[in-house]
């Protein structure tokens, strides 16, 4: 089929917290992508390669989370924000129950839905990011550069940032860069950034969490009743492989594809070898 634009796919949602804006794209059971973190992101710009694939098979939905510069902000943390929006968004489009795919943070928020709210996911697939470090040091390298970024934003640490992303450094051109820039120097997006990466934030958080009685999310993993496939980079240097670890043993039916050469972005770095795993599990016949 011929790839979707951004244009004639744009949708808007009014909810009580604003207006949520996604992407939508072919017929089928309902889809839902969700995008990860980091300066100048967007749910348009890390599926926009997949859409044509999976609009075939599903009615792809791409939510922008509140607090990266398109749909509406609201007054919460932009990661506190995000479970409750995907719930908005599900309830607005009047869907009970969706397959989920969901890119670093967009994997964690997705788990997090799956965990609290087991009838609304069907199916979840993961990219990089859900779990934690077992034998690496955190936060991984491509977080730090993040940090770096969102503390004193210049081209040069965009680029040191995009690069630990990608195993393929061609995969950086001089077009990623800019619509990045753009977006991640906007000043409502960067307050936004800076309220999640920057190093006050980080500490604040770190500190938070050592002293919370609640429990990391990770720890819920094993509530996800969701079949689930985690895929991951071999090459990240953002969240590291041995992450995978904890999700792959904890939730109780979930399996692992490893890609090799390849870092964070595994749907745009092994986009034809990610597409054809996805979607053989999405389309694979449940056990009778």
């Amino acid at each position: 089929m011929t790839s979707p634009t951004y244009e004639s796919t744009l949708r808007e949602l009014a909810t009580d917290q604003g207006v949520l804006r996604y992407h939508e794209a072919g017929d089928g059971p309902p889809l839902l992508l969700l995008h990860g973190s980091g300066p100048g992101v967007t749910g348009w710009r890390n599926y926009r390669g997949n859409l044509a694939a999976f609009a075939e098979h599903f009615r792809c939905l791409v939510l922008e989370f509140p607090g990266f510069g398109v749909s509406d902000p609201t007054d919460q943390h932009p990661m506190a924000a995000a479970p409750g929006s995907v719930l908005r968004f599900l309830d607005g489009l009047g869907l009970h129950q969706v397959d989920v795919v969901g890119n670093s943070m967009g994997g964690i928020v997705a788990a997090q839905v799956a965990a609290a709210h087991p009838d609304r996911i069907r199916r979840l697939v993961t990219i990089g990011g859900v779990g934690r470090n077992v034998f690496s040091p955190g936060p991984g390298e491509g977080i730090k550069l993040l940090m770096e970024f969102t503390e004193e934003p210049t081209r040069e640490r965009l680029v040191r940032w995009l690069h630990s992303m990608v195993h393929d450094p061609a995969l950086v051109t001089d077009e990623l860069i800019e619509e990045r820039w753009a977006q991640a120097t906007d000043p409502e997006t960067l307050a936004s950034a800076r309220r999640m990466y920057g190093r006050t934030a980080m500490e604040a958080r770190n500190a938070a969490a050592g002293n919370s009685d609640a429990p990391p999310y990770w720890a819920m993993l094993h509530k996800i009743k969701a079949r689930t496939l985690i895929t991951w980079g071999r090459d990240d240097r953002v969240s590291p492989l041995d992450m995978a670890l904890i999700p792959m043993r904890t939730i109780p039916d979930a399996e692992l594809h490893v890609f090799p050469n390849c870092g964070h972005w595994a749907m745009i770095e092994a986009k034809e070898a990610w597409e054809a795993t996805v979607l053989a599990f999405l389309t694979r016949k449940d056990a009778a």
